[in-house]
C-alpha cells in the first residue's frame, strides 16, 4: 500500500481498475497517511474522512462500464475552490456558512470518479507565495520542514510532494501553481488564460489567475487537465481548442524545437540563485543533447506592473466582496486593500488593456522560438515565517523574487510551466519554467515528458 501511495493519478487508477485495490481501501491507506504526517507539515485545513470514506464505498459499488479516468482516486482541493458542505475560506477566518455546491471544477473531479478527501491551505486570498496565515498557521515544505513550500498552493504542494494525495488543484495568479511546485519537487502547468472554468466565478483576479492540478508526473498534469478543461459561458475568458488532448501530448513524439534560454528576470533588480542558473544552462544543454536547437537570447521584456498591480488589488477587493466577516480579515490584507482603493473599475479594465499590449511584446520571443526557458523562482525556498509581524510593504518585497519569472505569464495568459531539475546543495528542488505560445500547452507537455524520462524524478521521496 505504501509504493500504491506514490503511485500518482494513473498507477492508483490502474490498481483500482485491475482490482488490485478498492476505493475505499485505497481512500482509508490515504487518510491514515494525512494522520500521520500531516501534523508536520499543515498542508490539510479540513480533511473529509467520513466523506471521502462515504464517497469511496460509492465508487466501489459503480459499474465498470460507468468509471472515468480518476476513478476512486482521493484528491485534494485547495481552499478557494468551492466544495459542498464545506466553508470556502479563502484562507483566511471571515466566512462561516458552507457552501452548497460544488464549482465546476470539483464536479467534473467527481464525475470522472475522484473521491475528495479534503480543502488545502493557502495564503489569505491567496496574495503572497508564502502559505503562512493567522487562521491556519504555517505550511511547511516536505523536503526541509524549515522551509516555505511556497505559495499561494502551497498547502496543495506540500500534500502532494509528501505522498499525502497524488493529485491537489491548485490556483496561479502570479505563479501560485509553479512556484510551490518548484520548492516542492512537483510538475506545475499554469495553462492558458480561459482554459480552466473559473467557475462560480467569471474571473479568476480578472485577467490573472488559472485553476490546475499539481502532480508529481506531467502524465497525471495532462490526465487530470483532460478532466478539468473547459469554459463555461459565464466565464470571461475562454481558450482556444488544444490541438489533441493532454494526455496524447504526452504521449506525442517529441520534434526539435527551437528553444531559447534566459536566467534575466521580468523584474528589475532581482538576481537568480547561482543553482537556478546553473539548472537552467544544464537542462539547456539536456535539451540540445535530445536535439532541439537551443540558443540563449533575450526575451526583452515589458514591464508587466501597470497591467499587473491594478488587477492584483481588483481581484483581493472583488475576494473580499464573499466575506462574510469583513472584521475578521488579515490585518496585513486590510492595509493591502486599502492601499489598492485607487483601483477603480476604470483603472480596472484599463489594466486588462494594458495587459494585451504586454502580452503582444512578450510574445515576440516566439516569433524566432518555440519555447522560452528559465529560472521559476529566484531565491531558494527561504525559511518559514517570512509574512511574521509584515506589513503589506514588507510582504510584497518580500514576494518579488518569487514571483520575478511567474507573474509576467499571467499578465499576458501564456501556458508555462514549473519542471524538476533536480536538487540543490541544500537539499532542496530545483526547477526550471517552461513559457509556450498563446494556448500551446500541449507543446510544453511534450517536452516536459521528454526531460521527464530523460531526467526521471518522480521517484523522489522526502525525508518525512
Amino acid at each position: 500500500m505504501t509504493e500504491l501511495e506514490w503511485a500518482g493519478v494513473t498507477g492508483q487508477a490502474d490498481a483500482i481498475r485491475r482490482g488490485e485495490v478498492s476505493s475505499r481501501e485505497l481512500t482509508t491507506a490515504v487518510l491514515e497517511r494525512i494522520r500521520r504526517y500531516d501534523g508536520r507539515l499543515n498542508a490539510f485545513t479540513v480533511v473529509l474522512a467520513d466523506e471521502a470514506l462515504a464517497e469511496a464505498a460509492a465508487r466501489d459499488a459503480e459499474p465498470a462500464a460507468d468509471r472515468g479516468p480518476l476513478h476512486g482516486v482521493p484528491i485534494a482541493i485547495k481552499e478557494e475552490v468551492d466544495v459542498a458542505g464545506q466553508v470556502t475560506t479563502f484562507g483566511g477566518r471571515g466566512n462561516h456558512t458552507p457552501i452548497p455546491t460544488d464549482a465546476a471544477v470539483v464536479t467534473r473531479l467527481r464525475n470522472a470518479g475522484a473521491v475528495i478527501v479534503g480543502k488545502t491551505n493557502m495564503p489569505e486570498f491567496g496574495l503572497w507565495p508564502f502559505t503562512e496565515s493567522a487562521a491556519h498557521g504555517i505550511t511547511r515544505n516536505p523536503w526541509d520542514t524549515g522551509r516555505t513550500p511556497g505559495g499561494s498552493s502551497g498547502g496543495t504542494a506540500a500534500a502532494v510532494a509528501a505522498g499525502l494525495v497524488a493529485a491537489g488543484i491548485g490556483g496561479d495568479g502570479g505563479g501560485s501553481i509553479r512556484i510551490p511546485s518548484a520548492c516542492c519537487g512537483l510538475f506545475g502547468l499554469k495553462p492558458q488564460r480561459g482554459r480552466v472554468t473559473m467557475d462560480p466565478h467569471e474571473h479568476g483576479w480578472w485577467a490573472l489567475s488559472t485553476t490546475g492540478p499539481l502532480t508529481r508526473t506531467v502524465r497525471d498534469s495532462a490526465v487530470v487537465y483532460d478532466v478539468i478543461r473547459g469554459s463555461l459561458p459565464a466565464d470571461r475568458w475562454r481558450a482556444e481548442d488544444p490541438s489533441m488532448s493532454f494526455t496524447s501530448a504526452v504521449d506525442a513524439p517529441a520534434r526539435p524545437l527551437r528553444v531559447g534560454w534566459s536566467v534575466t528576470p521580468a523584474a528589475v533588480g532581482v538576481r537568480p540563485h547561482p543553482a537556478h542558473v546553473r539548472s537552467v544552462q544544464d537542462t539547456a544543454a539536456l535539451l540540445e543533447s535530445l536535439g532541439h536547437h537551443v540558443e540563449e537570447v533575450n526575451p526583452h521584456y515589458p514591464d508587466p506592473t501597470a497591467a499587473f498591480v491594478p488587477q492584483f488589488f481588483a481581484g483581493l477587493h472583488s475576494s473580499i466582496e464573499y466575506v462574510e466577516d469583513r472584521s475578521r480579515i488579515e490585518r496585513r490584507t486590510k492595509e493591502t486593500d486599502r492601499l489598492g482603493r485607487w483601483v477603480t473599475p476604470r483603472v480596472r479594465e484599463w489594466a486588462i488593456r494594458r495587459g494585451r499590449a504586454v502580452a503582444a511584446r512578450a510574445n515576440r520571443v516566439f516569433d524566432t522560438h518555440d519555447v522560452l526557458l528559465t529560472p521559476t523562482i529566484a531565491p531558494r525556498p527561504p525559511e518559514v515565517g517570512v509574512l511574521d509581524g509584515t506589513g503589506s510593504v514588507r510582504a510584497s518585497l518580500a514576494a518579488m523574487p518569487m514571483i520575478a519569472y511567474t507573474a509576467l505569464w499571467n499578465v499576458t495568459g501564456n501556458p508555462a510551466a514549473s519542471v524538476p531539475a533536480g536538487f540543490a546543495d541544500d537539499g532542496l528542488p530545483l526547477a526550471v519554467q517552461l513559457v509556450g505560445r498563446p494556448d500551446d500547452e500541449t507543446t510544453l507537455l511534450t517536452l516536459s515528458a521528454q526531460l521527464e524520462q530523460a531526467r526521471p524524478w518522480a521517484d523522489a521521496r522526502p525525508p518525512l
